[in-house]
């Protein structure tokens, strides 16, 4: 399914607000609701739209340390070691990279204690050869809506 600038724009204004009413957007984009109903569950089905939720202040939620970690894995087994790791309440991101590292992770941590156990237990997975962690100091941006 292709999508029209209409759909961008319906995406764009569920990015800003996902809590908008069907006739809210309706009223906004000058649709109708039916139609705006109908465009939004296309959207849906088509995996355009994966689901809702609420953007957190992390930092408000003492999660105030962000951690970005190079992996270095055994040839063969990445799949099943970033699987491993996705599965860790912290981690945010999990990503195949090209470069010396083989994958990429972000998390967010409350104190050093638990990103300490956290790294340590990195270690502990088999086929892990290295890691390297960063410590964000400031975020400038942190923002996953794109369009």
């Amino acid at each position: 399914m292709d999508i029209d600038d209409k759909d961008v724009e319906i995406l764009k204004c569920l990015l800003t607000d996902a809590r908008q009413s069907a006739r809210q957007l309706s009223q906004r984009l000058n649709v109708s609701t039916v139609t705006m109903l109908s465009r939004i569950k296309k959207l849906e089905e088509k995996k355009f739209i994966h689901g809702y939720s609420a953007r957190l202040n992390h930092e408000l939620l003492g999660y105030d340390i962000t951690v970005i970690i190079e992996i270095k894995t055994t040839q063969g087994k990445m799949l099943e070691i970033e699987n491993e790791i996705a599965k860790h309440d912290n981690v945010i991101a999990v990503y195949d990279i090209t470069g010396d590292a083989d994958t990429v992770i972000i998390a967010k941590f409350k104190d050093r204690t638990s990103l300490s156990i956290f790294v340590k237990k990195l270690s502990t997975i088999p086929n892990i050869e290295n890691t390297v962690t960063h410590i964000v100091l400031n975020t400038i941006k942190e923002d996953n809506r794109l369009i």
